[in-house]
């Protein structure tokens, strides 16, 4: 029964993609295209070829952090929409520590610019944790506004203080800064592919984050108080810390995701459109779904930010394929979101169904040996 109880869980966010790509093969068909050829285009566009699955591992290394950050703060039972802003804030403490030192060595200068986006994700996801923890704050409707302060802030910075001086004096004040120093760049790990070390990162941290829940002390409270925060402040644990903590580390996560965004980056510089989305490529979002794909574990996090990665990129290569408005294919990346995170809510009434039947079964089993006659 817990084997049944474990698949059909895991199998429901499966079953609700494909659903969603069922109806997004409808519309496609409804607007004169071949969904089977679309689909194909889109997994070769993904994973035909050692450039696709590079290009993928890149897009989905994103997605991978922000959703181990997700997986802490929801065991926590806290709920982090601010990915975007921790990002950002992440991307812009790394990308000022590269434009201060830009001389020191790539064994010296590269582990600098990803701590300093961890601190800088850490501080925007603690602001919204100490709020909720100290003061009662909502914080989804705190994450949400912090996201709107971020990039604001990071408009001010890429249009005036961090401006590329070139960008001036040409007149066109596009938001980005110079190239940052080649001493912070991320190493490629495959000649002739955009793969970085990034990846290995991200893989690291999410592995990180599965010893630091399951592992170790603090991450036992952080789950205890997730499941039961009036149970474990009765036991002593510092509720309101943990809460504050499981945020920040939430943040940390996202922040290490804008450094790696920035560095890892073709152009090597911090570039905007004036949103979030023009840097972020929306993964502070897109990192929640995979982190809800893959049960809010930080290792089954890992296929399934693999899975939406070839998607995202996939998507491109079925556009140009079929010819496609490219409106679809954000409608369908769409349909896909709100099937899965509609799904979490099923699987939960199924787990609860499945408990209620093996509960009943045990007492049922129970009756029947206190009924039956005892030949001693």
């Amino acid at each position: 029964m817990h084997l049944i109880r474990r698949l059909s869980g895991s199998l429901i966010p499966f079953v609700a993609a494909f659903a969603a790509l069922l109806i997004g093969a409808v519309i496609i068909w409804v607007l004169g295209a071949n969904p089977f050829v679309g689909y194909w285009e889109l997994l070769k566009g993904a994973f035909g070829s050692g450039d696709a699955l590079a290009d993928t591992a890149v897009r989905a290394m994103p997605l991978l952090l922000v959703g181990t950050g997700i997986c802490i703060a929801f065991r926590a039972s806290v709920i982090n929409i601010g990915g975007e802003g921790q990002i950002v804030c992440g991307a812009l403490l790394s990308t000022v520590t590269a434009l201060a030192l830009p001389d020191l060595p790539s064994v010296i200068l590269i582990p600098m610019v990803l701590f300093a986006g961890v601190i800088g994700g850490g501080f925007w996801g603690a602001i919204p944790g100490a709020l909720k923890a100290y003061l009662g704050v909502n914080e989804i409707l705190s994450t949400i506004m912090l996201n709107i302060v971020a990039i604001q802030v990071m408009n001010y910075l890429l249009r005036a203080p961090l401006i590329d001086p070139l960008e001036i004096q040409r007149g066109t004040r596009i938001p980005q800064t110079e190239r940052l120093s080649e001493n912070a760049d991320l190493p490629i790990l495959i000649a002739g592919t955009r793969l970085h070390l990034g990846v290995v990162v991200a893989l690291l941290a999410s592995v990180l984050a599965w010893v630091f829940l399951w592992r170790t002390t603090v991450g036992f409270k952080t789950r205890a108080v997730g499941h039961n925060s009036a149970a474990a402040n009765y036991a002593g644990m510092p509720f309101k810390r943990m809460t504050m903590l499981a945020l920040t580390y939430s943040g940390a996560m996202c922040g290490l995701a804008g450094a790696v965004l920035v560095f890892g980056s073709q152009s090597h510089r911090f570039i905007t459109d004036g949103s979030s989305f023009g840097f972020t490529g929306s993964a502070g979002f897109n990192g929640i779904v995979a982190a809800l794909f893959g049960g809010l574990h930080p290792l089954w996090t890992i296929p399934s930010s693999f899975l939406f990665g070839g998607l995202l990129v996939g998507a491109n290569a079925m556009q140009r394929a079929i010819q496609i408005d490219s409106a679809l294919v954000i409608g369908l990346n769409g349909l896909i979101v709100v099937f899965v995170v509609s799904s979490t809510r099923v699987r939960t009434r199924l787990r609860q169904a499945l408990e209620m039947t093996r509960i009943r079964k045990a007492e049922d089993d129970s009756v029947q040996v206190e009924r039956a006659p005892n030949h001693e």
